[in-house]
């Protein structure tokens, strides 16, 4: 369990108060009606608690009070924000860039690397967009870009690792697969080969965190880079992305560079007349931002705190709902050729969503939202994506949906 404490005398919540109807949550996203509406969204998108207003209106206070001079207050926000990731991350003295999605983040890294030298790229081909369109388009330009089938899972670290040669800069996987909800074991033992051969690992942990425990030292991880972000299941909304970067990142110079990166940058002796870079996360740091995302993801992160939704207790609420929404489906008795699940692995082996496979996911998800609920679809993949604040009820109402609909 990662080292949260709750706060004394701030209300709690236990699993029995989020299976019944109404939830017990529920009443603290009344601005998203999560006690009227079906939203099944949630690996894509999750409702806001009322608590992420305050931070837009303070946003909004301290630039009309502050002009601006705004800025120290908001990178105070920001540093909340730095703090925040750093807990979910069981690493509380990383050093963190922030920026509005992980696009921003992951060029920077990409152009941080020796691609002229080492020009190979090892990847999967269970990479979320953010990666797979921009490797695509990288490999258009000459860089060798090796994608490693990201099934199965249980055998993929030793596989993307047998895919490293002496010609390979870096290598590019996801924690929890987008598509499938499979969780990726052996990342640890991934890390740890791909530093023996000097070589960079990049995790994407934003399936993960807020929905599967993720510990840097516990998973052998402290010598990768860490990228993810709250848009998902961590509720922090839109433009709260991160890059941990390992301790040996304050050596590398990426190309692409925000003049952010300068604050404090006290330039390397031994460059003379080259430009200087900050220390710390702000090396890979960008340039003018919006910072009303951090002020809500600041009382986001502090509701979570309040609420005593710490990773383990997410992890347990996460297993109950996606157990009880494939329990649900088995009961539907669907024709397989239609739709199916995939019953290889325990639930425990998967993150936070209900994966159906079905050629008809699209049509079905449309099907769906006409009869009242929300759920989301990639390519050939139907997602039912549970969230804390819904009910047991409200899961059985949106199988029944489905199962209406099929027959």
């Amino acid at each position: 369990m990662l080292p949260y404490k709750p706060h004394i005398g701030l209300s709690t919540v236990n699993l029995d108060d989020l299976r019944k109807s109404p939830n017990a949550l529920a009443l603290k996203y009344s601005q998203f009606r999560v006690g009227e509406r079906l939203l099944l969204t949630g690996h894509s998108h999750q409702a806001w608690p009322d608590v992420a207003l305050e931070g837009q209106l303070a946003a909004f206070a301290d630039a009309a009070e502050a002009v601006d001079t705004k800025w120290e207050r908001a990178f105070e926000q920001a540093d909340l924000v730095r703090v925040g990731f750093g807990r979910l991350l069981d690493d509380r003295s990383a050093d963190i860039a922030l920026d509005a999605n992980t696009h921003a983040l992951v060029i920077r890294f990409l152009s941080a690397l020796d691609l002229g030298g080492k020009p190979r790229l090892v990847t999967t081909d269970g990479e979320f967009h953010t990666l797979r369109r921009q490797l695509a388009r990288l490999a258009e330009e000459g860089v060798e870009v090796v994608r490693v089938p990201a099934d199965p899972a249980d055998t993929l670290a030793e596989r993307l690792l047998a895919a490293v040669d002496d010609r390979t800069s870096a290598v590019l996987v996801s924690a929890v697969l987008f598509e499938t909800a499979r969780i990726v074991p052996n990342l640890g033992a991934l890390a740890a080969g791909c530093a023996d051969r000097g070589v960079e690992l990049l995790v994407d942990a934003y399936h993960a965190l807020g929905v599967v425990p993720f510990s840097v030292p516990a998973l052998g991880l402290s010598s990768a880079w860490i990228t993810g972000g709250g848009y998902k299941y961590l509720q922090l909304g839109e433009g709260n992305c991160f890059l941990r970067l390992p301790a040996h990142a304050q050596g590398m110079r990426p190309v692409i560079t925000g003049w952010f990166a300068e604050f404090e940058a006290i330039a390397d002796a031994t460059r003379p007349g080259q430009v200087a870079y900050a220390r710390g996360g702000n090396r890979f740091a960008g340039s003018t931002y919006d910072p009303t995302s951090h002020y809500r993801a600041a009382r986001v992160m502090q509701f979570f705190q309040d609420e005593t939704l710490i990773p383990d207790f997410l992890r347990e609420i996460s297993l109950h709902q996606t157990t009880f929404l494939a329990e649900a489906f088995d009961a539907l008795g669907a024709d397989e050729n239609v739709i199916a699940r995939d019953r290889s692995a325990p639930r425990e082996a998967f993150g936070g969503f209900l994966a159906l496979r079905s050629v008809r996911a699209a049509e079905l998800q449309r099907a769906l939202a006409e009869h009242g609920v929300s759920t989301d679809s990639r390519g050939g993949y139907l997602r039912f994506g549970p969230a804390p604040y819904l009910s047991d009820e409200q899961l059985e109402a949106a199988i029944a949906a489905l199962g209406k609909i099929l027959s």
